[in-house]
């Protein structure tokens, strides 16, 4: 840089130091201070000459100080500024709290909000001090005005992360105007001030001079809208007074425009302010701007960025121009301007422009068009607009500036970066990493993109990430992992790189939220960015940000949320979501429905299914058969890759077998493809939910799918196709074959091959191509069968060669693909050798299948093999040399196949075109051989198939074996210079296509034209004859193009016509030998032909005649077949492979037309139909409607059969089309009758109309001749209610009951509406028992009732049924002599006589009845409240008063014995709960009151005077009337009979507990019995209440004693349980340390493992299983309970494999319990044969252990084969052991043989014994 600055200096005599030292310096004081400390470092000299030369540099720097002398011109760099600079500088961003403001040369200010004005900031202060809503401070956006031009200061540098500076600036004016006094005031000078106060006649300014009164008034402000305090605003001085301490401003714009300073001003330097408007003289003109002078005597400066760009090669030495002032740097009194015309007059207050939308636009084709060396660089865009460089900006960071290398570029591509508005320009960089990135704005960002980052710092609410320079995110604490991390600091440091998911952007304010969760960054499930995204089906990734108990919130992306009720969190119920789901949790959510306009989403959780997942992955792709895609690898797994479709990114399937149409290339093709690598070429081949998209890469079936018509469903199959396919699958009795568009089919063992066939195994592959003939159609299963004999095929007869040379070029990319992994050896010399190359060999060991390996130096790493064949006759002696030829190079296996034969090696001969050889195989594989051509010495290739069915003859094409060929090129370029030949085959001849059946053939083609002769005629076919004798069938629909309806066509053909047809297919049909066992194969081939014309014009092409895509609605001609009296529908025929079905619902318009339906469509008559729907299974199999009706809809009138008849509710209904309908008692006439439900029956046929659709196929429907004719029924007696608004008060109305309870009688006005008559509205007698009203009132009763009053927001309806307001009989019979309601003025009269009685009881008689009331409750056995609680009554508690529910219910329940029973009861119950903590009041509806507690029943309450007079007779006389002696005796017994049978049953420790207080009375007796406490715990889980469980379980760990280890360990099993059942893995963890911390750890650890296998959670307990191993590997308990885990689990070999890692770990002694124990777990759940091979090692080992030859027969005898039994039996009894012992295996196996044997086996056992006494007696005499 040091050179660049010499080469390119800034321009003065001395050269300027840019030390950042300097940038601190900010008043001349310090100036001179510097400059006395470099003199003092100097020599000494005498003072006289030191203060000589102090006087001297102090004038001179005055001098300079003073004349502002400027000798270079620079554009302003942001080292240039010092704090209390002052600048002018353009509003660009307003925000909340911030203000970004615009600066010469494209710097960038922030203004914050505490910088406007003192005036400004004291509000803010006093409004949080009052801790107010900041609300009604005016927003900055209207004090600050995007474009306007503002005055400021630079108030802080502060040094920000990586090096940046943070420039803040103020426009307070006490800042700005601190140079100014009131002395230097003068009218005509332009100021910058802000609003202080707010008077009557204008405003009061704040201009930052202290001891000055600014004042504006409103007439001279320039908008007609009021200001507020804080506003900015650029004012003129029009008056001064006092000495300037009172100032007179004024706005007018054309005063401000014509404000030029003069000297008369009084402005210095010192004074001098940005934004003047001044007249200059320009005094040097530079290449890099201008120096000019103004009030005479200052000097300053304009930048190249600031020259009128017209005008900017026009300037001259004392040209006067027009400026305005820029920039005032105090310390150094430099002043930049600007010639800019928008910011001279008329303009310079608001800049139009102060934005550009090219901004992050990056243009390629710029010129450079001035270059300053030490500012930047000019840049000509395409369209003509000039951007700048900065100087930093045309260069990498670490790069060093290289002005020439720029220069010499004609062309440059940049990107727009910023817009700078104070000069009006755009702001730009070259460089790369700026240029080339993706993310540049906020904007460029988009929701949902995988994004990657670097961390920047870590704070309590996330952590902070770069994105780019210019771009941060946040991830959230919630979103850093799947879990919520307790420390994320261990995992998140600075400078980590992350890859996150962008979950929104706010690009105004900056802002991105990211996610680091792997199942939402890694989820390849469509992404739910705004609502209009979650359709109804589809499945996203979301995370859960709130749980209730009404269910869960879903966020997705943006601001997209969804609720998950709690019916649809699991497919079992949910009583506490909290326990099952936590915040942050990331699910798969299913949209139930959404309603994007009002942002309204519903999803489920148990509705997400496999292959909805699937479904949804490959929903955004566009999937068609046969469409050519391109596919990035993404897993191998063993059958195939899984790729992910570019650049859709939609997950895939391509099998192995599918990645060529060579078997033996397959698996290479597989194995040489790695995880990342493109797939190009490869096309779609099927779709299903379950496997999702499944592709082929097979170039013969990618060719079939382009080049022909393939069939896409059954109904396009016709006898005698040709289709290319692929074995799916072989079994014993024959091939399938798959064909594209999931179709596949049968070849039978008889037709695989035109040879006999024994086995069908070894024939083909799985996944080899075949090409297939259908023979046999089965259209009632939609199965059909096909031929693959190659006698029978025409399709790919052809084309041998281009596969040859398909082959070579998949092995030789498989080279290709396998070399390019790696620069190794061996890839190196398997490169370099090729088939046919000579090489010489040193011969090596010779193996045991005879083959030799040999060495050489080219071929050093790779094993070199020659087969037995190849050496013969050769000496093959180690160490012999011999030179040997390629014939096969394996890169796979790093292989190399070689052959030493001398005729191989021989000098090659020249070959010529069509000569004919005898050729020796010397190499095969599955696909290809290599073969000599005679003595010529050249070898070749050639496929071993001539058609892809063909079967290989092994011993044909064998090595060694010899073939007749023909030279067809001498040297294939194709072939890598090797002869192309052909194989001759000297019986080889192609028969035409036949088709055999029942003794008659047919060689006719597709599309074949002939004439034939009418048979016999039918109603829906015409059969005749063909040519050739044998039959034909012409379909009804294939007669006529468009016949008319009614007509019936075939009756238009007679018998013994001609008539010409066109082959159309053919189909089988049994014969009249047919049988379905015996004789299956005896059927009829029938030729469909058609007399359709524009199938006779296409005569010749063979084409297939595929069945038309049906919709619903569309409209059809079908011809009716029969009609299925037990279905009863109608079959009928639409084209000759398309058939459908009529249902009668859909057949009729009217009941009368069902009972003889035959009789109203004939057969072969032509009917129009609509299509309802199409056959899920069978696509030709169609259902129709005659009807016109296609779908139900509201507002029709339909067709209905009564289905079921549900008393006093409706009519079920089953509609047409699968539909059901519900009509309620209110809808099934106009009139209402006692029973209305009566005259309808089950099958009853009836007419109704569709009002509207409750639920999917289920709709409300509507019987009232009303509906159904509306025009002739106006007049209705009893209408339909369909709103709460038809409702009127005063309307007498009718109604059905519903119900009769203590609330009142409810009745039924319409489908949705019930009123309500309370029970004093329904009759004019008083009741003691509401019980009455409903013996008289019968649900479904027909009643009149008079609407009272209507709540139309409640939907709520008071009725009457009282005579005098309904004019009907009242409801109860005069005979059941009740007393009439009082009313009126009786009524009147009672209550005063009431309140009367009340005021006149005293408060002693009160306290008297008190006191009997606690008497008689002692006696009873129930406490009073004092005895529950403790507490002692007040007065006013015991005159408390109680509420009714429902005051107005008409009757009045009292305080008598039976209640007394039923409370006391109740209070038995409430004993045992806490005294503490006081229940909470019963709600019930009867009348009576209840006090505060259960136990304090009163007998006597007094009742509000709002209740009706009957109500206060049943009072009175409900005043306790005294008992006798005997009957409080008797009392006394029964309460002491009740207290000695509560004392049994505590004492009966067989009743189990039901409630808390049973279980807390048996803990206290019992605190230390774990069993007891768990019982606690299972009664809380009963009644989900699971943290009352969890209370439990941690108060019986505090509760039983540290001695009972046992009995703690099954409380914390007891917690694990829970916390696995009803927990989350984090609360299970927690249990789970806590419990290895308290118990000893292995047996927590094994319960925990147990756990885990019992609930399923396989690998979950794997991975603990791998821990206890580690950790206790000396324990044998742990061996087995894992062995016993993986045998469980079938897992054989891990747990030999464990067996053996035992065995190293523990002592020897326990190797044989091990073992043994091994064997057994071997038997139960393994290898049989294993677990004995186990136990006679054992055995054999420690031939004694008398107990394992036991446990051995005991296992045997369970699992193993009598034979087995009998000889380890036989070893046994010949062992060297006591006589004792042998004589107990002796009596086993006479048991054994008595329970399994014969008696031969039994005598045998018994001579054995014999046999074994005598040995043991001769040893004995011996």
């Amino acid at each position: 840089m040091a050179s660049m600055e010499e080469d390119f200096p800034r321009g003065g005599a001395e050269k300027k130091t840019t030390e950042p030292k300097r940038v601190k310096t900010h008043d001349v004081g310090n100036l001179f201070e510097n400059r006395e400390t470099e003199v003092k470092k100097k020599k000494k000299k005498n003072v006289e000459q030191d203060e000589e030369e102090k006087i001297k540099k102090q004038k001179v720097a005055d001098e300079k100080l003073k004349l502002n002398t400027a000798t270079t011109v620079e554009i302003l760099h942001l080292w240039n500024l010092n704090i209390g600079t002052l600048i002018l500088g353009c509003v660009k961003e307003v925000s909340e709290f911030e203000v970004v403001v615009g600066l010469p040369s494209g710097l960038i200010g922030y203004l914050p909000i505490y910088n406007i004005c003192d005036s400004y900031t004291n509000i803010l202060n006093n409004r949080l001090d009052s801790e107010d809503s900041l609300e009604a401070v005016v927003p900055l956006s209207e004090l600050l005005t995007p474009g306007m031009l503002v005055r400021c200061v630079v108030s802080s540098l502060d040094s920000a992360k990586e090096g940046h500076v943070s420039l803040k600036v103020s426009i307070n004016p006490k800042e700005v105007n601190k140079v100014l006094s009131s002395g230097t005031l003068k009218p005509g000078m332009t100021l910058s001030g802000c609003v202080e106060s707010v008077e009557d006649h204008g405003y009061l300014v704040d201009i930052g001079v202290s001891g000055t009164k600014a004042f504006l008034p409103k007439k001279s402000t320039a908008s007609k809208q009021d200001l507020n305090v804080g506003q900015y605003m650029s004012i003129l001085i029009e008056e001064v007074k006092n000495d300037g301490r009172v100032v007179r401003l004024t706005q007018n714009p054309q005063a401000l425009a014509k404000a030029f300073i003069t000297i008369q001003h009084g402005w210095t330097l010192d004074t001098l302010l940005p934004g003047l408007l001044i007249r200059a003289r320009v005094k040097k003109v530079t290449p890099h701007g201008l120096i000019v002078t103004f009030l005479s005597s200052f000097t300053g400066v304009v930048d190249f960025l600031h020259l009128d760009e017209d005008k900017a090669s026009t300037y001259s030495q004392g040209q006067e121009v027009l400026a305005r002032v820029l920039h005032v740097e105090p310390s150094t009194r430099h002043v930049s301007l600007s010639l800019h015309s928008h910011l001279l007059p008329p303009g310079g207050g608001v800049l139009d422009k102060y934005f550009s939308e090219r901004v992050g636009e990056v243009v390629q084709g710029c010129k450079m068009t001035v270059l300053h060396y030490h500012s930047g660089a000019l840049m000509k865009l395409p369209d003509g607009t000039t951007a700048f460089v900065h100087k930093n900006l045309m260069k990498e960071p670490n790069e060093e500036f290289n002005p020439n290398r720029l220069l010499s570029q004609s062309e440059h591509t940049l990107r727009i970066i910023d817009y700078s508005p104070v000069e009006q320009i755009h702001l730009a960089t070259l460089r790369r990493s700026t240029v080339e990135t993706t993310f540049f704005r906020y904007q460029d960002v988009k929701v949902g993109q995988i994004v990657e980052g670097k961390v920047t710092g870590l704070h309590q609410h996330g952590v902070n990430v770069r994105i780019t320079d210019h771009i941060r995110g946040m991830i959230p604490r919630t979103h850093l992992a799947d879990v919520v991390l307790q420390n994320p600091e261990k995992r998140f440091f600075e400078g980590l790189k992350v890859k996150c998911r962008v979950l929104s952007v706010d690009a105004q304010n900056k802002r991105l939220i990211l996610t680091k969760k792997k199942a939402l960054v890694e989820s390849t499930l469509p992404l739910f960015q705004s609502y209009s995204d979650a359709r109804v089906g589809r499945i996203s990734h979301g995370f859960i940000v709130c749980v209730k108990k009404f269910g869960c919130i879903v966020h997705f992306y943006e601001d997209v949320k969804g609720l998950v009720p709690v019916k649809e969190l699991s497919t079992e119920r949910v009583d506490n979501p909290e326990g099952l789901f936590f915040i942050g949790q990331v699910v798969q959510a299913k949209v139930l429905s959404c309603d994007p306009e009002n942002k309204k989403l519903c999803l489920s959780f148990k509705a997400v299914s496999e292959g909805d997942i699937k479904e949804s992955q490959t929903e955004k792709f566009d999937f068609v058969v046969g469409k050519t895609v391109n596919a990035r690898v993404c897993c191998k797994v063993v059958d195939g890759l899984e790729v992910s479709i570019v650049p859709e990114e939609v997950p895939a399937f391509i099998p192995t077998v599918h990645l060529s149409d060579h078997v033996s290339n397959c698996f290479p093709l597989w194995m040489a493809l790695e995880e990342g690598d493109a797939v190009s070429n490869i096309m779609c081949l099927s779709k299903n939910k379950k496997k999702g998209i499944t592709l082929t890469k097979k170039p013969l079936l990618k060719a079939y799918l382009e080049d022909n018509k393939v069939p896409q469903q059954f109904s396009d199959l016709q006898v005698g196709m040709q289709m290319l396919g692929w074995v799916k699958n072989i079994m014993p009795y024959g091939v399938f074959v798959g064909f594209p568009h999931g179709l596949f089919g049968l070849a039978p063992k008889d037709a695989m091959a035109d040879q006999f066939i024994t086995n069908t195994s070894g024939i083909f592959e799985i996944g080899q191509t075949v090409v297939a003939k259908v023979t046999n159609l089965d259209e009632e299963k939609q199965r059909f069968l096909v031929s693959l004999k190659v006698s029978e095929l025409s399709l790919f007869e052809e084309g041998g060669h281009a596969r040859l040379l398909q082959g070579l070029k998949e092995r030789k990319d498989i080279f290709e693909m396998v070399t390019c992994r790696g620069e190794s050896d061996v890839l190196q010399q398997l490169s370099a050798v090729s088939l046919g190359d000579k090489i010489k060999m040193i011969v090596g060991d010779t193996r045991e299948d005879g083959s030799v390996t040999l060495s050489s130096d080219r071929l050093s790493e790779v094993t070199v093999l020659a087969s037995k064949f190849h050496t013969e006759g050769v000496n093959v002696t180690p160490g012999c040399k011999f030179s040997a030829v390629i014939l096969h190079v394996d890169p796979l296996k790093s292989e190399v196949h070689v052959s030493l034969l001398p005729e191989l090696i021989t000098k090659k001969k020249l070959l010529t075109k069509d000569s004919k050889l005898t050729a020796t195989i010397q190499y095969t594989d599955k696909d290809f051989a290599v073969i000599s051509l005679g003595d010529t010495g050249h070898l070749t290739i050639i496929p071993l198939r001539t058609h892809l069915n063909k079967i290989l003859d092994s011993k044909k094409f064998s090595v060694g074996s010899c073939l007749n060929v023909i030279v067809e090129d001498p040297s294939s370029e194709e072939l890598g210079g090797l002869p192309l030949v052909a194989h001759q085959q000297p019986n080889a001849k192609h028969d035409k296509t036949k088709s055999k059946s029942n003794g008659q053939s047919s060689n006719f083609t597709l599309g074949e034209v002939m004439t034939v002769t009418v048979k016999k005629v039918k109603p829906t076919s015409v059969l005749v004859t063909l040519p050739s004798g044998t039959s034909g069938s012409i379909h009804v629909s294939e007669i006529e193009e468009s016949p008319e309806v009614g007509s019936f066509p075939t009756a238009s053909l007679k018998i013994g016509t001609e008539v010409e047809a066109s082959v159309i297919g053919g189909h089988t049909v049994r014969g009249n030998k047919f049988l379905p066992i015996s004789h299956p194969n005896f059927g009829v081939s029938l030729t469909e032909l058609s007399l359709l014309p524009r199938k006779l014009k296409d005569a010749g092409k063979q084409s297939v005649d595929t069945m038309k895509i049906y919709t619903p609605g569309d409209e059809v001609l079908c011809f009716p077949s029969k009609y299925d009296e037990k279905t009863k529908t109608l079959e009928v025929h639409v084209k000759h492979n398309v058939t459908g079905t009529v249902e009668l619902l859909a057949m009729i318009n009217k009941p009368g037309q069902a009972k003889h339906p035959k009789n109203l469509f004939k057969p072969g008559q032509t009917v129009s139909a609509k299509v309802v729907r199409t056959g899920s299974i069978k696509s030709s199999r169609l259902s129709l409607s005659l009807t016109g009706m296609y779908k139900l809809e509201p507002g029709l009138v339909t067709m209905a059969t009564v289905w079921k008849v549900v008393p006093c509710q409706g009519l079920l209904l089953k509609l047409p089309f699968g539909n059901w309908g519900f009509a309620s008692v209110l809808d099934v006439s106009d009139v209402y009758a006692d029973n209305p439900l009566e005259p309808y029956k089950q099958g009853q046929l009836v007419r109704c109309y569709i009002i509207e659709e409750a639920r999917v196929r289920n709709f409300k429907v509507s019987l009232r001749p009303s509906r159904l004719h509306k025009d002739q029924h106006k007049n209705v007696t009893d209408p339909e209610i369909q709103s709460i608004s038809d409702i009127k008060e005063g309307q007498i109305i009718r109604g059905y009951v519903t119900s009769t309870n203590d609330k009142g009688v409810f009745v039924r006005l319409s489908r949705v509406i019930t009123g309500r008559v309370k029970l004093q509205h329904t009759t004019k007698y008083f009741m003691d028992d509401p019980k009455v009203l409903s013996k008289h009132i019968t649900p479904n009763a027909l009643v009149t009732a008079k609407v009272l009053s209507v709540n139309t927001e409640d939907s709520h309806v008071n009725l009457s049924l009282l005579s005098e307001d309904t004019g009907k009989p009242d409801l109860l019979p005069e005979s059941l002599d009740l007393k009439l309601r009082l009313t009126g003025e009786k009524k009147a009269e009672y209550d005063e006589k009431v309140a009367k009685r009340k005021r006149a009881l005293s408060e002693s008689q009160q306290q008297e009845n008190e006191k009997q009331k606690i008497k008689r409750k002692k006696v009873e056995g129930c406490p009073v409240k004092g005895e529950c609680t403790g507490e002692k009554k007040t007065l006013k508690e015991k005159k408390k008063k109680t509420k009714t529910e429902d005051s107005d219910s008409g009757v009045d329940v009292f305080f008598r014995e039976k209640e007394e029973t039923t409370s006391n009861k109740k209070c038995d119950q409430v004993k045992g709960k806490h005294e503490k903590t006081e229940p909470k009041r019963l709600q019930v509806t009867f009348g009576f009151p209840w006090e505060s507690t259960l136990c304090s029943l009163t007998p006597f309450a007094a009742v509000d005077d709002t209740h009706e007079s009957s109500e206060d007779e049943q009072e009175v006389r409900s005043q306790p009337v005294k008992k006798s002696r005997k009957e409080l005796k008797q009392e006394q017994q029964n309460a002491e009979q009740k207290l000695s049978k509560l004392e049994v049953e505590l004492m009966d420790t067989s009743v189990r507990p039901d409630s808390s207080t049973m279980f807390e009375r048996l803990l206290l007796s019992s605190p230390d019995s774990s069993l007891l406490w768990l019982q606690y715990m299972a009664f809380h889980l009963q009644a989900t209440e699971i943290e009352q469980a969890r209370v439990v379980a941690e108060r019986a760990l505090k509760t039983i004693s540290f001695r009972e280890e046992q009995e703690k360990l099954n409380v914390w099993v007891a917690m694990l349980n829970l916390e696995n059942m009803y927990g989350t893995q984090e609360s299970l963890q927690k249990v789970f340390e806590r419990a290895t911390q308290y118990c000893e750890p292995l047996p927590v650890y094994q319960q925990l493992a147990d756990i885990y296998a019992k609930s399923d959670k396989i690998k979950e307990a794997e991975s603990l299983y791998k821990n206890m191993v580690k950790r206790f590997r000396q324990e044998k308990a742990v061996y087995l309970s894992y062995g016993t885990f993986l045998l469980r689990q079938r897992q054989s070999d891990a747990a030999n494999a464990l067996l053996q890692r035992a065995l190293q770990s523990l002592s020897n002694k326990e190797h044989v319990d091990l073992i043994t124990k091994f064997a057994r777990l071997e038997f139960q759940y393994g290898n049989t044969e294993r677990a004995k091979s186990m136990f006679d090692k054992v055995l054999s080992t420690y031939p004694k252990r008398t107990d394992l030859w036991s446990v051995f027969i005991d296992l045997m005898v369970k699992h193993g084969s009598q034979k087995e039994v009998r000889e380890i039996f036989d070893r046994v009894i010949h062992l060297s052991v006591s006589v004792k012992k042998i004589k107990f295996f002796f009596k086993r196996y006479l048991e054994y043989e008595k329970r399994n044997g014969t008696p031969e086996t039994i005598q045998a056992v018994k001579q054995k014994a014999i046999e074994y006494v005598e040995s043991k007696g001769a040893e004995a005499a011996s």
